[in-house]
């Protein structure tokens, strides 16, 4: 398994990233993808991935809660990573809208978020889009860009079907998986198997939105196991068939459908 989503670079894995790696792999979960959050995160992250080369992967992306009306400073150390690094990261991520907050700095946003998809179109990458409370706003960037230039991830959806084929117009995209889907009063997962299982992907956002039994807890990429079984459940096959699939549809989405993934 592949946690296509993880910030395990952040502080909260401090005292125990080599165990925490340690219980991934004895979990069956080989591959965490790290998407970068803003200018004060890159050389964290690229220390940890240094760590762990056979496990870790980046992305660099600007999250939208870390814009406002000073983000010229963000966009310069994103920009110069992709110019000067381009082939350290397989995607650009996180980016995106966030409406949850704060609305007062959506126009950045959105020049931001716009920004880094011109630049994930010019290097061929995939993007990584964070949506919360933005629906509408995110669907109204995306299509200011050619669809069949655009490929990527919906992390942490959780929307509906109408929402998945809304986004299905907009480019090749596939749609993260995460913790919430475990949860009792989470009426979207009934709904996912509308959306075929080739667009799927597992992902756990540690240390943030753990699964259950480990809810209010911290959460690490071996919980993705646990998102693996309730989608199997689900969509109602074996677990090992879940795993094969979200694992090639990673590498469709990633890599070119490349054999030679690791």
């Amino acid at each position: 398994m592949i946690d296509t989503h993880t910030h395990i670079y952040d502080e909260a894995f401090e005292s125990d990233a080599e165990d925490m790696v340690k219980r991934a792999l004895e979990a069956g979960v080989h591959r965490a993808f790290l998407p970068n959050v803003d200018a004060s995160t890159v050389n964290v992250m690229r220390t940890f991935a240094a760590r762990f080369p056979s496990f870790c992967s980046m992305m660099m992306g600007i999250h939208p809660t870390s814009i406002d009306a000073n983000y010229a400073a963000e966009v310069a150390v994103f920009d110069k990573e992709m110019s000067v690094h381009p082939n350290d990261y397989i995607a650009v991520g996180e980016i995106g809208l966030d409406l949850y907050w704060d609305k007062t700095y959506l126009a950045e946003q959105k020049k931001v978020f716009e920004h880094q998809i011109d630049v994930a179109i010019q290097l061929q990458k995939p993007i990584c889009i964070h949506c919360r409370e933005a629906f509408n706003e995110v669907v109204d960037s995306l299509k200011k860009f050619n669809p069949a230039q655009l490929h990527g991830v919906f992390h942490c959806f959780t929307g509906t079907p109408e929402m998945a084929q809304q986004i299905a117009r907009l480019g090749d995209f596939y749609y993260g998986i995460g913790g919430p889907s475990t949860y009792k009063n989470a009426k979207f997962i009934n709904d996912i198997p509308q959306i075929p299982l080739s667009r799927i992907l597992l992902e756990t956002d540690a240390p943030y939105l753990p699964p259950v039994p480990f809810r209010g807890k911290r959460n690490e990429p071996s919980y993705v196991v646990y998102v693996a079984q309730k989608l199997a459940d689900v969509y109602q096959i074996p677990l090992q068939e879940l795993e094969k699939q979200t694992e090639q549809n990673v590498k469709s989405l990633f890599f070119g459908n490349s054999l030679n993934l690791f």
